[in-house]
């Protein structure tokens, strides 16, 4: 596993990153919201607002106490929705350092838009894969994945410097270091190698990333990183 902690990469058409800060706060304020208030929050926030195949394609349904959102609108809901502080700090670390030149590769509406869809997007691959798992998917795993790949089409030259199987410090080209992450994906989806983790979705994310990049990229913007630093 790689965890990105800085690559570089100044920002040219954009100020701020307004949306990957907003992405990064929303999510920790929300988390910390649970830690502190949830008494039980499988039952209070997993259930209600996590992605669960099976209700989604219809074959279980949740206790009527539990349904808060429509199954619907859990593919998006579910993306800002995480279970574990490393689970929270790994999806913030990658919007971080990623998020930032994608988004001004983008435009932030853009980039939101794109988040929201690979996100989706990724959910939807998952319940594919397991139609009738009843377990609630959490967390912007998907979205994040889909940023990451976006990232590789942009600047696979940029230097990250990052953490190789979450304690050696490492500085590699992206395109390797997102590779290796891609890699390990890749081959807990066929052996499932942790339990719990919706590794398809995974998978699903990377896959929108690279296919919906070329769409909402600015169109002055190349791809395969014209800009080293």
């Amino acid at each position: 596993m790689f965890i990105p902690l800085y690559d570089g990469v100044k920002l040219v058409f954009l100020r701020r990153p307004w949306v990957t800060l907003g992405l990064v706060i929303i999510n920790i304020v929300l988390f910390g919201l649970i830690f502190v208030f949830a008494t039980n929050p499988s039952e209070q926030i997993y259930l209600p607002f996590g992605l669960i195949p099976a209700a989604l394609t219809g074959s279980a349904r949740l206790a009527p106490a539990l349904e808060i959102v429509p199954a619907y609108l859990t593919p998006v809901t579910s993306l800002f929705i995480h279970g574990s502080f490393w689970h929270l700090a790994a999806n913030a670390a990658f919007i971080w350092v990623f998020g930032d030149n994608v988004e001004d590769a983008m435009g932030s509406l853009r980039f939101l838009l794109f988040f929201i869809l690979c996100g989706i997007i990724s959910g939807l691959v998952y319940v594919a894969v397991a139609p009738q798992s009843q377990s609630p998917v959490i967390g912007a795993s998907g979205a994040v994945s889909a940023v990451a790949s976006a990232y590789i089409l942009l600047y696979p030259r940029a230097r990250i410097l990052g953490l190789l199987a979450n304690w050696i410090p490492l500085a590699i080209p992206a395109i390797f270091a997102i590779a290796i992450w891609a890699a390990f994906q890749l081959i807990a989806a066929f052996t499932s190698a942790e339990a719990g983790v919706a590794w398809w979705a995974h998978i699903g994310g990377i896959a929108a990333g690279l296919i919906l990049l070329p769409l909402f990229k600015r169109r002055e913007v190349p791809l395969l990183g014209a800009r080293t630093h």
